[in-house]
């Protein structure tokens, strides 16, 4: 709404101000009042705005709004009473019922001014509404190219165009240099005078707006990129510590075993559900690559080998809190694994759950195109009689597919756990229906006394997990994913009819309406239980304001999703130690949706909006900021390491939106982020 109201307000300015210059006085008062009315009325959305947050309206209070406000009270006192006169002067009174002639639309303007000849231009009126539509575009740019945080810099030249695009049209409307061509000889001495005059403060006032300009761009571009200490202190580490060297254990935990893979990324043309070839980037040659199981306590021992993708590759275990050295972040905790080359990933299997590896360089683009696959870690004792679906959901080509889908069978009485996977870059919308359930599991933890749910939406985040848990009922279940487009279908026995007896069909689908079931709020799902980490005082608190606008993105100008105003390698990375209670909030100014997740660490979810989390303690490593929203987020650091914080919206963070925490006294051998080219490290 503040960006429909601001966008009127420029246009309302700017057709007051050319209909003045057409010299049609009554039209132009008319749009003056109309444009005050406009101005006046941007309060209403700030401060609903204000209400939210000072991220969202501090560049409006500390200059839109004032700069917007002084020229509009400088145009109203300046053209307001001239435009009046002139309307007068041509027979128009403002005053209902009078029945005064009025003048035809297109008859000249008589100015106020002193000496003036009929039909001359008021360029003073008209440089007046100008300027204050200057001011109002200046305002709506400020926030829709730069956002937050307001800085000097950027203030010095929004300020400084202002004057300077009023400048420029004073000089187009005058023309004191044909004047003075023209009439050289006829032009009276005072007004040669008023002519010089009028160039000298041009120039100087143009000397002043590039000076302004000049010294804005300067702050602008001092940018450092020194780690930020979220209000803890700095720098204290005596030694270093190099990712390559934070390793965890090389052998399985006791009753475990070795399991060991080989994943050959290449190329292949792979047929889709739908029958249509993809021309895909694949793990083996399939899509997705090859599950990996195991259970809690293994060793898992990954050999990644590309074969053909010239990009390069890496192995990102999403949501798994592996060391640090094998994240595989490119740039940061390895180089990134190019055509021909070959790395192992080794780690212990001791979180149960359910995650999903993918590649980690380029991945806007790897993953989309197939380099990813599942990875489900079980207890020692799972239910032998369970029946238990991994079911990553995947877009290809604008087609979304469910692997593993289609059709099961299911004889009544069965426990059937079904793990849905979102690899897509946006979020996906979910229905049972057919039974109700329960969400047992978040991104692979479990919740505290999770109830019954029925005749409810799941959305699941870009990278995150949900596990379902039902009894299959004597009639058949489905699974609908978004508007039905993609589902899963569980059936007591083969033959049984759609619908028999009450349960899910393909028709009942739509006459269920699921399309208008509610969303199921995770915060006040299942039961609360008491958390330390919920009351405990934070030793670091950093804010992310996530928004859209210029910045510098691999050392490229762009129009990027920004974190503070800076696109990534920008972005100072944020530093903690081990042991530390850290806090985030996550502001988002931007008007779409940023599946925000950190490496290597859950996080607990506090609060919503300044609503505190109510239900089941929440941990996740993936949660969607919706426009407008603020999040409360903790953890404690208890894994060293340089660990990438991002929006898995994977365009996103190619565009910018990603950065770093970063451990005292870790360092990498590898350049880190900060020293990385287009496309390294995107994740």
């Amino acid at each position: 709404m503040d960006h429909a109201v601001a966008l009127l307000g420029v246009m309302a300015w700017l057709a007051a101000g050319v209909t003045a210059s057409l010299r049609r006085p009554r039209t132009a008062l008319a749009l003056l009042v109309v444009a005050l009315v406009v101005t006046a009325a941007r309060v209403v959305p700030v401060m609903l705005l204000a209400a939210r947050g000072w991220w969202f309206v501090q560049e409006k209070v500390l200059l839109g709004l004032p700069l917007l406000t002084l020229a509009a009270l400088a145009a109203a006192a300046i053209a307001g009473p001239r435009l009046l006169a002139s309307a007068r002067a041509q027979g128009w009174r403002p005053r209902a019922g009078t029945g005064e002639p009025e003048a035809p639309p297109d008859a000249p303007l008589k100015t106020p001014e002193r000496g003036a000849r009929a039909g001359d231009l008021d360029t003073v009126s008209v440089i007046a509404l100008l300027t204050t539509a200057y001011a109002a575009l200046a305002g709506f740019v400020l926030t829709f190219l730069v956002g937050y945080p307001l800085t000097l810099g950027v203030a010095l030249i929004a300020v400084a165009l202002v004057p300077a695009a009023s400048l420029l049209t004073a000089r187009v409307l005058n023309h004191p240099e044909r004047d003075l061509a023209e009439n050289r000889d006829t032009v009276p001495m005072e007004r040669a005078a008023e002519i010089s005059r009028r160039r000298l403060l041009g120039v100087a006032g143009g000397l002043a707006v590039a000076g302004a300009v000049g010294a804005g761009i300067g702050l602008s571009v001092r940018h450092g990129t020194a780690p930020v200490n979220g209000g803890g202190p700095g720098p204290a580490a005596r030694t270093t510590v190099p990712v390559t060297d934070l390793r965890g254990p090389v052998t399985p935990a006791p009753g475990g075993v070795r399991r060991a893979h080989v994943l050959t990324a290449r190329k292949a043309t792979v047929r889709l559900a739908n029958g249509r070839d993809f021309d895909a980037w694949t793990f083996d040659g399939t899509l997705p690559g090859p599950a990996i199981t195991a259970t809690q306590g293994d060793l898992i021992e990954v050999k990644l080998v590309n074969h053909d993708i010239d990009e390069g590759v890496t192995l990102h275990w999403h949501g798994y809190d592996v060391p640090c050295s094998q994240d595989g972040a490119a740039g940061v905790t390895q180089e990134v694994v190019g055509r021909g080359g070959e790395f192992v990933y080794r780690f212990r299997a001791d979180q149960v759950g359910t995650y999903w590896y993918h590649t980690h360089h380029a991945s806007h683009i790897g993953v989309q195109r197939g380099l990813y696959g599942t990875l489900v870690v079980k207890p020692h004792e799972p239910d032998a009689g369970e029946l238990d679906l991994t079911l990553p959901a995947h877009t290809f080509d604008g087609t979304v597919t469910i692997a593993g889908g289609d059709e099961h069978l299911a004889p009544p009485g069965t426990s059937v756990r079904l793990r849905l996977i979102n690899t897509d870059s946006d979020p996906h919308r979910y229905t049972l229906a057919g039974t109700s359930f329960r969400l047992v599991a978040v991104d692979g933890r479990d919740l505290v006394g999770p109830g019954e749910i029925s005749r409810q939406a799941l959305y699941l985040p870009a990278g995150g997990r949900f596990d379902l848990v039902f009894v299959m009922p004597d009639t058949s279940v489905a699974l609908a994913l978004d508007d039905g487009t993609a589902t899963v279908w569980l059936r007591p026995e083969a033959g049984v009819p759609d619908g028999a007896s009450g349960g899910a069909s393909d028709t009942g689908l739509a006459t269920q309406d699921i399309g208008g079931w509610p969303e199921l709020d995770l915060l006040t799902y299942g039961t609360p239980a008491p958390v330390a980490l919920r009351v405990d005082a934070a030793d670091r608190h950093f804010t992310m304001v996530l928004d859209r606008g210029l910045a510098m993105v691999d050392g490229v100008p762009a129009y990027a999703h920004t974190v503070n105003g800076r696109g990534h390698p920008s972005i100072p990375d944020q530093l903690i130690a081990e042991g530390d209670v850290v806090r985030f909030t996550v502001v988002n100014r931007s008007l779409e949706t940023h599946p925000w997740h950190l490496h290597g660490h859950p996080v607990l979810i506090l609060s919503r909006d300044g609503k505190p989390a109510s239900g089941s303690p929440l941990w996740v490593d993936t949660f969607d900021v919706r426009p407008g929203e603020v999040w409360e987020v903790a953890f404690l650091a208890s894994n060293p390491g340089i660990w990438m914080n991002h929006c898995h919206n994977l365009p996103h963070a190619h565009q910018g939106m990603m950065l770093q925490v970063r451990y005292d006294g870790v360092t990498s051998p590898f350049g880190g982020m900060h020293a990385t080219g287009p496309g390294h490290a995107h994740g």
